[in-house]
């Protein structure tokens, strides 16, 4: 999931109105709450609107953030957490949504698509007819986890991210190649383990090159942490396999750490190490220009105990 307490920048404070009262100046255009909070700091006066700006556009953004994308599709907030007071390993984002996964969303979203609201438990055997369910958090646009459910029609495929692109993508992809084993999940990852999901429910979770929040103050975004390990086992099947895939070699190293110690989980591979990319993982357009940089992909499965 791209990974991820944050807010998307604030939306609409580019359009934010000038306090420039220069009479004599040429007007701006383009004028931000920093540029308001700039003219505040030198003129103390015009300190109550450069608040009053802020607060506007930060009202916008709140707006923005709970409005729904499309009638009958992912809603913008499911849980409503950004109120939640904790450190998140995604950042959602808005971007440009292309006719096709706009009409892939309004058309499939009903019919495969739910938001992580955490007001029920899901029923996985309802929901996937019967088939053993992976859960996959962060698919980007897609594009491997519709080769994945293709090539395995008897598993089915929960998909968890919060980018509404990559989940109209996933859907179209799905819809043309005839697979039916994949329903696509909106919202928080936590908020679907925690409150979502019923004990043992789980097969397998697969957890693809998350953000590795490269910068040290950052580590703590990182989604691979005992507190999430914590979550996950109790879902999990006796023998279900975590796998965990990452070009960046120091979140390599911290995954490998953290899986190691958890008490729950155990390494499949013989060394204790990294394992070989399992076949059934394809090589996906993001690895292959990391590779291209020179970078080494690490493959973790881990069996829950």
């Amino acid at each position: 999931m791209s990974e991820q307490p944050l807010n998307p920048t604030p939306a609409g404070s580019h359009d934010a109105p000038s306090t420039d009262k220069t009479p004599t100046g040429p007007a701006r255009t383009g004028s931000t709450a920093a540029d308001a909070l700039a003219d505040a700091t030198s003129d103390p006066t015009a300190t109550d609107e450069a608040a009053a700006l802020r607060a506007a556009s930060f009202e916008r953004a709140r707006r923005l953030r709970m409005e729904p994308r499309f009638p009958g599709g992912p809603a913008a907030d499911p849980a409503g957490s950004h109120h939640e007071r904790r450190i998140r390993s995604f950042q959602p984002r808005r971007s440009r949504v292309t006719t096709g996964q706009q009409e892939s969303l309004e058309r499939l979203w009903p019919k495969w698509g739910l938001d992580i609201d955490g007001k029920r438990v899901l029923d996985l055997a309802e929901l996937f007819d019967g088939l053993p369910v992976v859960l996959e958090i962060g698919f980007g646009m897609g594009e491997a986890t519709a080769q994945m459910a293709a090539d395995a029609p008897g598993t089915g495929i929960l998909a968890v991210d919060v980018h509404t692109p990559g989940q109209g993508n996933l859907l179209g992809l799905a819809d043309k190649a005839g697979s039916t084993n994949v329903r696509v999940a909106n919202g928080d990852a936590v908020i679907l383990l925690r409150e979502m999901l019923a004990p043992e429910s789980l097969d397998g979770l697969r957890v693809y090159f998350p953000d590795p929040w490269p910068k040290a103050r950052h580590h703590k975004r990182r989604l691979i942490q005992p507190e999430f390990l914590d979550l996950v086992a109790p879902v999990l099947k006796p023998g279900a396999i975590v796998h965990c895939a990452t070009d960046w070699e120091p979140y390599a190293e911290q995954m490998l750490e953290v899986l190691t110690a958890h008490p729950r989980f155990e390494n499949t591979a013989a060394d204790g190490g990294y394992a070989p990319r399992p076949a059934f993982r394809p090589l996906t357009r993001f690895e292959g220009q990391g590779l291209d940089k020179g970078h080494v992909v690490h493959d973790l499965l881990f069996a829950r105990v």
